[in-house]
């Protein structure tokens, strides 16, 4: 999966301040313990957040003294969970981080299972309901929801307005845009916000991606528009560094950049829900994917309960805001979004409200299928490299490959 994980590190400071307040739940809060005696649970989470998920393990041991907690980096990162975890589940870590759309893959491989009755309700009642949805499969919830992410555009206030970035004709003539095309989890949504669907409207219909209509026709004439529009930069691995230096106003970028971008920019940094765009047929509302990081439980844990008690915990509003408060990762807990610190965010609040416009990762097995053939689909379209009179061809050959049912 293609999903950025650049989630930047501040530090545990910030987040061991937010500890003392934040996570005074106790097992009332996340489960009762698995036993009366100690038990050892194991994690993986991203290198970049061992430090900051440090003083919520102390705060959870503290409340839960019969769990300890063996914490280590993710082997390949979140965004390669699935991979491995099925090298040997049995080695996996118990609890690990993953992102939603892997979910359906590794339920269907056996690597975990459905949350309990109990589990699946504290979720429901704990979390929006996108983020249930993020982390259902096939009617059944697998794993706890913990933050979102949605790319939004960041802009120069000194180069344009707020209502220079509301439409993409007007954004891309008063200033430039920085992006990249070859990566598809930023231009895949340009079909959806044109009326298509991605494994259906509910996206666990194989045969429910219909991209290769007039269309989707339409977008891929839209993206070779592109390469000749000279408010447009295809700025790759460059992104931020021609933000920084000017040669682009704007860029397509998620909340993992803001501290960054903040850096350089300080108050002249905006930050927009996307724009809106006329692929050729009306204006449409430009989405996003939304991105669900959860945390699975492993099937082969060998103590599920206590499996169970440390997700829970490390999702909850207490953690979910203290993530916030160090990380920026954006909650998905309906009472932590309302925190006065979230409301506050204006990186924050532009991805929730991204968010309503856009949809969610499918969780299908053939999405590993999808991410491989839709980059160069995308790709070959802005750099010319697919003729206009082959754009249905070479559409319909990427909704026939990714509708064959992965093995």
């Amino acid at each position: 999966m293609k999903l950025s994980k650049k989630i930047v590190t501040v530090g545990s400071a910030v987040l061991a301040a937010a500890i003392l307040t934040a996570c005074s739940s106790t097992s009332k809060d996340t489960g009762e313990s698995s036993s009366s005696k100690s038990t050892t649970v194991s994690l993986w989470v991203d290198t970049a957040n061992v430090d900051q998920y440090k003083p919520l393990v102390a705060s959870f041991e503290k409340a839960n003294p019969d769990i300890k907690v063996k914490m280590t980096q993710s082997p390949n990162g979140s965004a390669n969970a699935k991979t491995d975890v099925a090298k040997d589940p049995s080695k996996a870590a118990d609890v690990f981080k993953a992102p939603n759309d892997q979910l359906g893959a590794m339920a269907e491989a056996g690597y975990i299972n459905p949350l309990s009755p109990d589990a699946t309700t504290w979720v429901k009642d704990n979390d929006i309901e996108l983020a249930a949805t993020a982390v259902s499969w096939k009617g059944k919830l697998y794993a706890y929801p913990q933050d979102e992410q949605a790319q939004v555009l960041f802009y120069n206030k000194t180069k344009l307005t707020a209502d220079d970035v509301k439409d993409w004709a007007t954004l891309t003539s008063k200033g430039v845009v920085g992006t990249d095309f070859t990566n598809a989890y930023n231009w895949y949504p340009a079909f959806l916000s044109n009326g298509t669907y991605l494994f259906g409207k509910d996206g666990e219909t194989l045969d429910g991606t219909n991209a290769n209509t007039p269309a989707g026709v339409e977008v891929m004439k839209w993206f070779a528009a592109q390469k000749a529009n000279p408010g447009v930069k295809q700025s790759g691995t460059a992104l931020l560094a021609d933000f920084e230096s000017g040669k682009t106003t704007a860029v397509i970028d998620g909340p993992w950049d803001a501290v960054n971008i903040k850096k350089f920019l300080g108050d002249n940094m905006g930050v927009a829900t996307y724009p809106t765009v006329d692929f050729g047929s009306g204006s449409k509302q430009l989405q996003a994917f939304t991105g669900v990081g959860t945390l699975a439980i492993n099937s082969k844990a060998k103590n599920q309960k206590a499996a169970t008690t440390l997700a829970q915990y490390l999702t909850n509003e207490e953690s979910q805001l203290a993530l916030f408060k160090a990380n920026g990762a954006v909650p998905v807990s309906k009472k932590a979004q309302a925190d006065s610190t979230v409301s506050a965010d204006p990186t924050t609040q532009a991805v929730i409200k991204q968010v309503t416009y856009s949809t969610v990762m499918p969780k299908m097995p053939e999405m590993a299928n999808f991410w491989t053939d839709s980059a160069p689909l995308i790709d070959n379209a802005y750099e010319g490299k697919t003729a206009p009179a082959d754009y249905q061809s070479a559409l319909d050959k990427f909704v026939t490959n990714i509708s064959k049912e992965s093995k």
